[in-house]
Formats: structure tokens, sequence, C-alpha cells
């Protein structure tokens, strides 16, 4: 499987590390087992001929543009994490420029993956319109204000759809990279998960903070505010979304 990493400039640096360190160990186990079949071919390519991590580190690319066309290409998140630096970094050249090699990838047919604030790189495509996908837990009301047409659902941690996948919060960037060696082989990846001492977690929801989310989208302010004037006497899901003129689904969903 030949994979791309797609790093971009200031590159979450546990994000891009995760991704390494996974296929590589995976690789490295394989190779142990007598399986060395179940291969992960990975280069980190970049749109720009010099990129640094968030945290200033040089990492070595290849340009993305005169290679062949990968079976995966990967985004690790940014190194942005707030809605107002992050905004600012979406606007960047080497974004929209980033933007067009996944829409020419995966009009050819690459599967195209990412997390955490990656996740906006790729919805930012278009690519995701109509398809379900996850981002980070915090960055959720940002997400839904931005890209309307995509269908969120950010309590999961990762979320494959036909020709993508999207994983949640920093390190789901793990779960991201443990999926794609499930697809070649199960048994490698639950053995690369116990090497790497990581348990199951389909879903972010025991991460977040309702604090946070109730100050981040409208929409979960009202319903905190009439639930709790609520509590005394109980309610059902279909009265409260009724109090805050939205769906049963779409209350359930936030």
């Amino acid at each position: 499987m030949r994979i791309y990493v797609l790093a971009l400039n200031e590159v979450f640096d546990t994000g891009l590390s995760t991704l390494l360190d996974t296929f590589g160990t995976a690789d490295e186990l394989a190779e142990s087992a007598g399986t060395s079949s179940t291969r992960f071919d990975v280069t980190v390519v970049g749109v720009r001929p010099r990129v640094h991590t968030s945290h200033g580190l040089s990492v070595p690319v290849r340009p993305a543009t005169r290679l062949a066309r990968p079976d995966v290409v990967l985004v690790p998140a940014l190194g942005a994490h707030m809605p107002e630096t992050l905004r600012v970094a979406l606007e960047r050249p080497d974004i929209t420029d980033a933007q067009a090699l996944l829409r020419h990838w995966s009009g050819s047919g690459t599967l195209v993956g990412t997390a955490c604030t990656g996740t906006f790189v790729l919805a930012g495509t278009s690519l995701l319109n109509g398809h379900s996908a996850t981002t980070s837990w915090w960055l959720a009301p940002f997400f839904r204000e931005r890209f309307p047409h995509v269908v969120l659902d950010d309590s999961r941690m990762l979320v494959s759809s036909s020709g993508f996948v999207t994983a949640g919060a920093a390190l789901a960037h793990l779960d991201l990279a443990l999926w794609l060696v499930r697809r070649q082989s199960p048994a490698l990846a639950a053995l690369t998960a116990r090497y790497l001492v990581i348990d199951p977690r389909p879903s972010q929801a025991a991460f977040m903070i309702p604090d946070h989310l109730a100050h981040s989208d409208p929409l979960v302010e009202r319903f905190e505010r009439w639930a709790r004037r609520q509590l005394a006497d109980g309610f059902s899901l279909s009265e409260a979304a009724r109090a805050v003129v939205t769906s049963e689904r779409t209350l359930a969903r936030r």
C-alpha cells in the first residue's frame, strides 16, 4: 500500500509522528512475524519545499506534485487548534494548493484520510459534502458553521465513508493509522495496538467538556438553559427539541 503523508507547514508534531510511528511499528511487527508481504510504503510529501512543524522542527518532504498517485493520502492536523487561529491558517496559499491536490487525487481513486484540524483542510475541498465525518470535539460548532453540507458526528472517534476517512482530536491520528492497518490485516492491527498500548475507543464522547460545547454552540447553550429549568419535572427528547426549535435527530447528535 502506497501511502503519502501530506505534511503542511506548522503541522501538528504529534499527529505527524503518530502516523509515521504506527505504520513503522506495524511494518516491524509484520517482518518479525514473517508476514512482510503486508507492508506500508509511507512517504512524507509536501506542496512546499520547506515544511516546519508547529514546534519549529524541519520536516524533509518530497514534492507531492512530482510523484505517482498514491493509494492513500493522509493529512495530519495543523498546529492551530482553536477557531481563531485555525480560521487564519486555512486561508494560507499552501492550504489552497493542498486542497487542489486532494481533489485531483480523490478524483483518481485515492483514499483520503485526516484527523483533528486536518478535517477542516479536507472539508474545504467540498469533497465531504453529503458525507459523514468527524472532527475534534471542541471544534464541532465551528465545523458545522463552516461546512453545513457535511454530516458531522463529533461523538465518534473515526468515521469512514466512500473514499474518505476522518478521525477526531489529537491522538485520534493513532486510530486513523490503525484503521488502515486493519484494512490490510486485522491481526496485525490488533498486535500493533497492543505494542502501542492502545485500547479500542470508538467514541470521543467521554472526553467532551459540556460547558465548553455549550458556550461554543448556540443550540447546545439554548438546550442547557431550558433543561436546567425542567430538571425538577423531567422531559423527553421530543419536548426538548420543540423547545429549542430543532429536530430530535439534530439535538441528539449535538
